[in-house]
């Protein structure tokens, strides 16, 4: 719409003089209802106060007729623009709002926040004459707008950070050549039980949203869940335990034994290895003794070879089960709130994509204890096999039948 009067008035603007630009002005705002003034001004670049006094000329239209505010300015006429009279004023704005690469470091904007009335304030104490919308329309002339902070550094990236990723490519690949299962896994953030505020929104009733507390205290009796998702990436299939207790490695790896007592093992009843992709840290971590002590422990139940290949650190968002399964489960939660383990469940494991995806989803009510140890003997007992490239990332657990 807005390219729509902007294309209008360019075709008209040297056609029309004072009084007829700003009925035109008027007429447009006035067709297009709600907003119109505002659309019109930033089309045509005539400021709002034009516009509402062209408004207020068509709703009397004798007087208009009458010649009464045919007042039309001679060729120079008017208040001259503040970058004529005052041309500093953009010179010292710029300094404000970037103070570092301006040459300016001890800004008094340099720790507060940059919003246009404590800009204009700043220009006042310097002896411009100017308001905060003045300087919000030469900010906006020269090239600034309102931004939020973007996410985009990743801190220190590890030397052998694309080497790895390669690597692991490589291996999903050969697994899946000889048809092998593949996961992914990971837990996704814990989330309070309750009628708390749930991101998103949902259609509902107009006037009638849902009611929750306004206070985000965790309930004593519902508490806090983790999800603990496995994602097949040769099925696009996905498993999630919900538990309740800690995030440990032993509710990770039995997270994972679930998945293959109910969904693995039917899938896959020939498959002699298995390959879990995981993240560095966390439960699952390459560093964490008890993650492969309770693989280990996998293993030796499942007679599975079971291959590891963790991310480099900070790449945790590479890992496929971020972006196929568990963004999913939050657009299919989005603006619900959590209320039961019940409905935890159900939301999860409705869960469903055009691709394909269909996630399973079941409570796990187990008792996971935090600082369990693991013994530099227990450590010795590993039936642990390192491969050549990062030993620490990749690595496989070989069933130990002596155990």
């Amino acid at each position: 719409m807005e390219q729509i009067v902007q294309e209008k008035f360019d075709l008209l603007k040297n056609a029309l003089d004072e009084q007829t630009r700003r009925l035109w002005a008027a007429a447009e705002a006035k067709a297009m209802g709600r907003g119109g003034i505002t659309t019109v001004s930033k089309a045509t670049g005539l400021s709002r106060t034009t516009v509402h006094q062209g408004m207020k000329e068509l709703a009397e239209p004798s007087r208009v007729a009458s010649g009464v505010w045919r007042r039309i300015r001679s060729s120079g006429g008017g208040r001259k623009q503040i970058t004529e009279s005052d041309p500093a004023v953009l010179a010292d704005l710029e300094r404000l709002v970037d103070p570092l690469t301006r040459g300016d470091p001890e800004s008094p904007l340099r720790w507060t926040c940059k919003s246009v009335r404590q800009l204009a304030v700043a220009l006042q104490r310097k002896g411009h004459v100017i308001g905060r919308q003045k300087v919000a329309h030469l900010l906006v002339a020269l090239g600034y707008s309102l931004q939020a902070n973007q996410k985009k550094k990743e801190g220190a990236q590890h030397p052998e950070r694309d080497a790895q990723f390669r690597y692991i490519n490589e291996k999903v690949a050969a697994f899946q050549k000889r048809r092998q299962p593949v996961i992914s896994v990971d837990t996704k953030k814990k989330e309070m039980v309750g009628d708390f505020k749930n991101g998103g929104r949902e259609w509902q009733p107009k006037g009638s949203p849902e009611s929750v507390r306004i206070h985000d205290f965790a309930d004593k009796e519902l508490g806090k869940i983790n999800p603990y998702g496995v994602y097949d990436q040769c099925a696009n299939v996905g498993w999630v335990s919900v538990g309740t207790d800690h995030d440990t490695s032993e509710f990770a790896v039995e997270s994972i034994r679930r998945w293959w007592r109910k969904m693995g093992s039917e899938r896959y009843p020939h498959a002699t290895g298995l390959l879990i992709t995981a993240d560095c840290g966390g439960s699952n971590g390459y560093r964490v003794r008890l993650w492969k002590v309770a693989l280990q422990k996998l293993t030796n139940e499942t007679g599975l070879r079971v291959s590891v290949c963790h991310f480099p650190p900070g790449t945790s968002k590479w890992n496929k089960i971020e972006h196929r399964m568990f963004c999913h489960i939050s657009m299919n939660w989005r603006g619900k709130p959590l209320t039961s383990h019940e409905v935890i469940v159900n939301l999860i494991g409705t869960t469903k994509t055009r691709n394909g995806l269909v996630v399973t989803a079941e409570m796990d009510m187990n008792t996971y204890p935090k600082g369990v140890k693991v013994t530099d003997e227990e450590l010795e007992k590993l039936h642990l096999k390192r491969d050549r490239f990062h030993g620490e990332w990749n690595y496989t657990i070989i069933p130990n039948c002596s155990s």
